[in-house]
């Protein structure tokens, strides 16, 4: 397994042992003490599978408290995925790093507590898969606004679809700092 650090402290890329043949291939996904090893939490309580088409964009999404880290890989299809620091006091607030997960690269991008995070899909369809490092809560739940133009970010895509939820998602700024992680 190749693990690589993003741009930004903490987020991670990895890459997968992968052993193929004419018959098809074999990978782990996840082993516990492999990818402890490689500096990644120990544990993760909660597995989630979203299904989407060509153009959904999801996010940018967070849980404050109750934070949660994500590794998040593609079983089918292609999406551009999203991480956005928005840890108060730290160094790198409001940067974004973009990695290209897809089935066929088996790429996973590790994403920790503090950051906000989305995915948009580029094939015809995605079925996006993420291992959570604490258990859903919604009124932990925050968003930020996937244009935000103080963030910058990057998208692939021109006009995506959203839900309703994300399209009312505010700027990062107009968030109040208390409502954020801190910088540890």
């Amino acid at each position: 397994m190749k693990v690589q650090p993003a741009g930004i402290p903490g987020l991670l890329i990895i890459e997968p042992n992968v052993f193929g043949d004419e018959r098809g291939f074999f990978m782990e996904s996840y082993s516990r003490d492999r990818y402890q090893e490689a500096g990644l939490p120990a544990e993760f309580v909660q597995d989630n599978l979203s299904l989407s088409a060509r153009g959904i964009l999801r996010g940018l999404h967070l849980q404050h408290p109750n934070d949660q880290g994500k590794l998040c890989s593609v079983l089918e299809g292609e999406v551009f995925d999203v991480a956005v620091d928005v840890r108060v006091g730290s160094p790198t607030f409001g940067r974004w790093e973009g990695v290209r997960l897809s089935a066929a690269n088996k790429r996973q991008f590790y994403v920790p507590p503090g950051f906000a995070h989305g995915f948009c899909v580029l094939s015809e369809r995605a079925l996006f898969s993420y291992k959570c490092t604490a258990f859903y809560s919604a009124p932990s739940e925050l968003g930020v606004a996937w244009d935000d133009p103080d963030l910058g970010i990057d998208w692939p895509i021109e006009e995506p679809q959203l839900s309703g939820k994300d399209a009312e998602n505010p700027r990062l700024k107009d968030i109040p700092a208390g409502d954020l992680p801190p910088y540890a």
